[in-house]
Protein backbone atom coordinates (compact mmCIF):
# COMPACT_ATOMS: atom_id res chain seq x y z
CA UNK A 1 0.00 0.00 0.00
CA UNK A 2 1.23 3.89 -0.91
CA UNK A 3 2.58 5.69 1.97
CA UNK A 4 -0.57 7.94 1.32
CA UNK A 5 -3.19 5.23 1.18
CA UNK A 6 -1.84 4.07 4.27
CA UNK A 7 -2.36 7.67 5.98
CA UNK A 8 -5.75 8.00 4.70
CA UNK A 9 -6.55 4.52 6.25
CA UNK A 10 -5.04 5.06 9.86
CA UNK A 11 -6.77 8.78 9.46
CA UNK A 12 -10.41 7.02 8.90
CA UNK A 13 -9.61 4.70 11.64
CA UNK A 14 -11.86 5.26 15.33
CA UNK A 15 -11.66 4.58 18.72
CA UNK A 16 -8.89 2.23 19.10
CA UNK A 17 -5.52 1.26 20.89
CA UNK A 18 -3.34 4.48 20.39
CA UNK A 19 -0.52 1.74 19.96
CA UNK A 20 -2.11 0.29 17.07
CA UNK A 21 -2.87 3.46 15.49
CA UNK A 22 0.90 4.61 16.12
CA UNK A 23 2.23 1.46 14.47
CA UNK A 24 0.12 1.66 11.44
CA UNK A 25 0.91 5.54 10.79
CA UNK A 26 4.61 4.78 11.64
CA UNK A 27 6.16 3.63 8.67
CA UNK A 28 4.08 5.76 6.29
CA UNK A 29 4.91 8.89 8.08
CA UNK A 30 8.37 7.75 8.12
CA UNK A 31 8.59 6.50 4.37
CA UNK A 32 7.85 10.35 3.71
CA UNK A 33 11.41 11.64 5.04
CA UNK A 34 12.19 12.07 1.46
CA UNK A 35 9.39 14.50 0.99
CA UNK A 36 9.37 17.08 3.99
CA UNK A 37 5.71 18.83 2.02
CA UNK A 38 3.99 15.68 2.34
CA UNK A 39 5.62 14.54 5.89
CA UNK A 40 4.23 17.95 7.26
CA UNK A 41 0.76 18.03 5.35
CA UNK A 42 0.36 14.70 6.47
CA UNK A 43 1.62 14.37 10.24
CA UNK A 44 -0.58 17.61 10.68
CA UNK A 45 -3.68 15.67 8.81
CA UNK A 46 -2.97 12.67 11.56
CA UNK A 47 -2.80 15.13 14.38
CA UNK A 48 -6.08 16.78 13.16
CA UNK A 49 -8.25 12.88 13.04
CA UNK A 50 -6.71 11.79 16.15
CA UNK A 51 -6.15 15.14 18.38
CA UNK A 52 -7.16 13.36 21.42
CA UNK A 53 -4.39 10.75 20.82
CA UNK A 54 -1.06 11.73 22.74
CA UNK A 55 1.43 9.08 21.35
CA UNK A 56 -0.05 10.28 17.43
CA UNK A 57 1.01 13.90 18.29
CA UNK A 58 4.32 12.31 19.60
CA UNK A 59 5.25 10.55 16.70
CA UNK A 60 4.11 13.24 14.61
CA UNK A 61 6.43 15.77 16.36
CA UNK A 62 9.13 13.36 16.21
CA UNK A 63 9.59 12.65 12.93
CA UNK A 64 8.61 16.65 12.23
CA UNK A 65 11.81 17.50 14.09
CA UNK A 66 14.31 14.51 13.10
CA UNK A 67 17.03 14.79 10.31
CA UNK A 68 15.86 10.94 9.94
CA UNK A 69 12.05 10.62 9.86
CA UNK A 70 12.43 6.95 9.43
CA UNK A 71 14.92 6.12 12.09
CA UNK A 72 12.47 8.28 14.73
CA UNK A 73 9.44 6.59 13.69
CA UNK A 74 10.81 2.79 14.71
CA UNK A 75 12.38 4.44 17.28
CA UNK A 76 9.26 5.49 18.63
CA UNK A 77 7.54 2.19 18.18
CA UNK A 78 10.33 0.39 20.62
CA UNK A 79 9.17 2.82 22.74
CA UNK A 80 5.97 1.88 22.73
CA UNK A 81 6.82 -2.04 22.45
CA UNK A 82 8.75 -1.48 25.89
CA UNK A 83 6.43 0.40 27.57
CA UNK A 84 6.34 -1.10 31.20
CA UNK A 85 3.45 1.03 32.68
CA UNK A 86 0.92 -1.28 33.07
CA UNK A 87 3.18 -3.47 35.31
CA UNK A 88 4.27 -0.56 37.08
CA UNK A 89 0.29 0.46 37.89
CA UNK A 90 0.02 -3.13 39.23
CA UNK A 91 2.90 -2.73 41.64
CA UNK A 92 2.06 0.70 42.61
CA UNK A 93 -1.11 -0.40 44.25
CA UNK A 94 -1.17 -0.55 47.72
CA UNK A 95 -2.09 -3.77 49.42
CA UNK A 96 -5.45 -5.21 49.23
CA UNK A 97 -6.47 -2.34 47.49
CA UNK A 98 -10.27 -0.97 46.11
CA UNK A 99 -9.41 -0.16 42.85
CA UNK A 100 -11.73 2.12 41.09
CA UNK A 101 -11.50 2.60 37.08
CA UNK A 102 -13.63 3.43 34.30
CA UNK A 103 -14.54 2.19 30.90
CA UNK A 104 -11.90 -0.13 29.03
CA UNK A 105 -8.48 1.62 29.58
CA UNK A 106 -5.84 0.67 27.46
CA UNK A 107 -3.17 0.59 30.12
CA UNK A 108 -4.81 0.58 33.47
CA UNK A 109 -6.15 -2.53 34.02
CA UNK A 110 -3.90 -4.52 31.65
CA UNK A 111 -1.94 -6.22 34.15
CA UNK A 112 -4.29 -6.32 37.03
CA UNK A 113 -4.20 -10.10 37.23
CA UNK A 114 -0.43 -10.01 38.61
CA UNK A 115 -2.37 -8.83 41.92
CA UNK A 116 -4.32 -11.22 43.80
CA UNK A 117 -4.98 -8.69 46.58
CA UNK A 118 -6.83 -5.96 45.30
CA UNK A 119 -10.40 -5.66 44.28
CA UNK A 120 -11.48 -4.02 41.00
CA UNK A 121 -14.32 -1.63 40.20
CA UNK A 122 -15.15 -0.70 36.51
CA UNK A 123 -17.19 1.74 35.93
CA UNK A 124 -19.31 0.93 32.63
CA UNK A 125 -18.90 3.51 29.89
CA UNK A 126 -19.29 3.34 26.59
CA UNK A 127 -20.49 -0.16 27.17
CA UNK A 128 -17.06 -1.75 27.27
CA UNK A 129 -17.30 -1.98 31.19
CA UNK A 130 -18.96 -5.50 30.87
CA UNK A 131 -16.16 -6.29 28.83
CA UNK A 132 -13.18 -5.51 30.74
CA UNK A 133 -15.07 -7.43 33.68
CA UNK A 134 -15.33 -10.60 31.82
CA UNK A 135 -11.79 -10.60 30.70
CA UNK A 136 -10.49 -9.36 34.50
CA UNK A 137 -12.80 -12.79 35.48
CA UNK A 138 -10.92 -14.88 32.95
CA UNK A 139 -7.76 -13.24 34.68
CA UNK A 140 -8.63 -14.52 38.40
CA UNK A 141 -9.26 -11.00 39.13
CA UNK A 142 -11.39 -10.40 42.06
CA UNK A 143 -13.74 -7.82 39.95
CA UNK A 144 -17.36 -6.43 39.99
CA UNK A 145 -19.25 -3.57 37.36
CA UNK A 146 -20.61 -1.13 38.36
CA UNK A 147 -23.39 0.80 36.28
CA UNK A 148 -22.96 5.20 36.13
CA UNK A 149 -25.78 5.04 38.57
CA UNK A 150 -23.35 3.65 41.19
CA UNK A 151 -20.19 5.54 40.16
CA UNK A 152 -20.36 8.33 43.17
CA UNK A 153 -20.67 4.98 46.17
CA UNK A 154 -18.11 2.83 43.93
CA UNK A 155 -15.62 5.70 43.64
CA UNK A 156 -15.84 7.44 46.92
CA UNK A 157 -15.61 4.06 49.10
CA UNK A 158 -12.61 3.15 46.80
CA UNK A 159 -8.64 3.06 47.70
CA UNK A 160 -7.12 4.31 44.66
CA UNK A 161 -8.79 5.79 41.15
CA UNK A 162 -6.68 4.89 37.95
CA UNK A 163 -7.63 7.48 35.80
CA UNK A 164 -5.86 6.92 32.19
CA UNK A 165 -4.74 9.73 30.06
CA UNK A 166 -5.06 9.96 26.37
CA UNK A 167 -3.30 13.17 26.49
CA UNK A 168 -1.32 14.33 29.48
CA UNK A 169 0.21 18.12 30.04
CA UNK A 170 1.46 20.29 32.65
CA UNK A 171 -2.12 21.62 33.61
CA UNK A 172 -3.68 18.09 33.55
CA UNK A 173 -4.56 14.98 31.48
CA UNK A 174 -7.85 14.05 28.90
CA UNK A 175 -9.30 11.43 30.02
CA UNK A 176 -12.41 9.33 29.16
CA UNK A 177 -15.66 10.80 29.86
CA UNK A 178 -16.36 10.23 33.91
CA UNK A 179 -13.01 10.17 34.78
CA UNK A 180 -13.74 14.01 36.34
CA UNK A 181 -16.35 12.48 38.46
CA UNK A 182 -14.39 9.34 39.29
CA UNK A 183 -11.27 11.60 40.66
CA UNK A 184 -12.93 14.00 42.32
CA UNK A 185 -15.47 11.71 44.28
CA UNK A 186 -12.38 9.47 44.64
CA UNK A 187 -10.71 12.44 46.97
CA UNK A 188 -13.62 13.34 48.75
CA UNK A 189 -13.71 9.69 50.03
CA UNK A 190 -10.15 9.91 51.21
CA UNK A 191 -8.90 8.01 48.42
CA UNK A 192 -5.61 8.62 45.77
CA UNK A 193 -6.00 9.64 42.11
CA UNK A 194 -3.13 7.54 39.95
CA UNK A 195 -3.22 9.33 36.23
CA UNK A 196 -1.68 6.58 33.93
CA UNK A 197 0.16 8.14 31.46
CA UNK A 198 1.76 5.62 29.34
CA UNK A 199 4.57 6.05 26.44
CA UNK A 200 4.14 9.30 24.08
CA UNK A 201 1.44 10.15 25.99
CA UNK A 202 2.56 13.39 27.61
CA UNK A 203 3.37 16.58 25.79
CA UNK A 204 4.49 20.23 25.78
CA UNK A 205 1.67 22.46 26.79
CA UNK A 206 1.60 23.98 23.62
CA UNK A 207 0.72 20.85 21.62
CA UNK A 208 -1.47 19.80 24.77
CA UNK A 209 -3.38 22.49 24.74
CA UNK A 210 -3.96 22.33 21.03
CA UNK A 211 -5.66 18.72 21.82
CA UNK A 212 -7.32 20.08 24.88
CA UNK A 213 -9.02 22.21 22.26
CA UNK A 214 -10.89 19.85 20.63
CA UNK A 215 -13.06 18.81 23.26
CA UNK A 216 -16.20 20.35 22.89
CA UNK A 217 -17.09 23.35 24.68
CA UNK A 218 -20.59 24.17 24.17
CA UNK A 219 -22.11 20.97 25.20
CA UNK A 220 -19.27 19.03 27.10
CA UNK A 221 -21.36 16.74 28.74
CA UNK A 222 -21.93 14.53 25.07
CA UNK A 223 -17.82 14.06 24.67
CA UNK A 224 -16.29 10.55 25.09
CA UNK A 225 -13.24 12.51 26.60
CA UNK A 226 -13.01 15.34 29.25
CA UNK A 227 -10.22 17.10 31.27
CA UNK A 228 -8.92 16.22 34.41
CA UNK A 229 -7.15 18.96 36.13
CA UNK A 230 -3.72 18.50 37.88
CA UNK A 231 -5.19 19.53 41.15
CA UNK A 232 -7.01 16.52 41.37
CA UNK A 233 -4.15 14.31 40.82
CA UNK A 234 -2.31 12.79 43.83
CA UNK A 235 0.62 10.78 41.60
CA UNK A 236 1.35 9.50 38.51
CA UNK A 237 2.63 6.21 36.89
CA UNK A 238 4.04 5.73 33.72
CA UNK A 239 7.05 4.08 31.57
CA UNK A 240 9.65 4.43 34.25
CA UNK A 241 7.49 3.59 37.17
CA UNK A 242 5.96 5.61 39.83
CA UNK A 243 6.13 9.41 39.99
CA UNK A 244 5.36 12.73 41.60
CA UNK A 245 2.77 14.82 40.16
CA UNK A 246 5.83 17.79 39.62
CA UNK A 247 7.72 15.42 37.70
CA UNK A 248 4.52 14.46 35.80
CA UNK A 249 4.03 18.08 35.03
CA UNK A 250 7.58 18.36 34.31
CA UNK A 251 7.22 15.58 31.50
CA UNK A 252 7.19 15.61 27.86
CA UNK A 253 8.00 12.59 25.58
CA UNK A 254 8.68 14.86 22.42
CA UNK A 255 10.26 18.40 20.64
CA UNK A 256 7.34 20.89 20.06
CA UNK A 257 6.84 20.90 16.35
CA UNK A 258 5.15 24.34 15.61
CA UNK A 259 4.06 22.73 12.20
CA UNK A 260 1.78 20.52 14.17
CA UNK A 261 -0.07 23.71 15.43
CA UNK A 262 -0.98 25.06 12.22
CA UNK A 263 -4.32 23.87 10.76
CA UNK A 264 -4.06 21.04 8.29
CA UNK A 265 -4.10 21.56 4.40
Amino acid sequence: MHPIERLRYVARAGDVDQALLVREAASALGSLGDDPGHLMVSSRRMVDRHQRAGAMWSLAARVLTSNDPMRSAWAFLDELDEDKTAIHVARSLPASARVCLIGWPDLAAEELSRRGDVEVRVIDAYGEGAGLVRRLEARNVDVVEVTLTGLGAAASTADVALVEAAVCGATGIIAAAGSLAVAATCRAGGGRVIAVVGAGRALPERMFEAARSSLDSEMPWEDDEEFVPMELIDAAVGPTGEMTVADLCGRADCQLAPELLRPPI
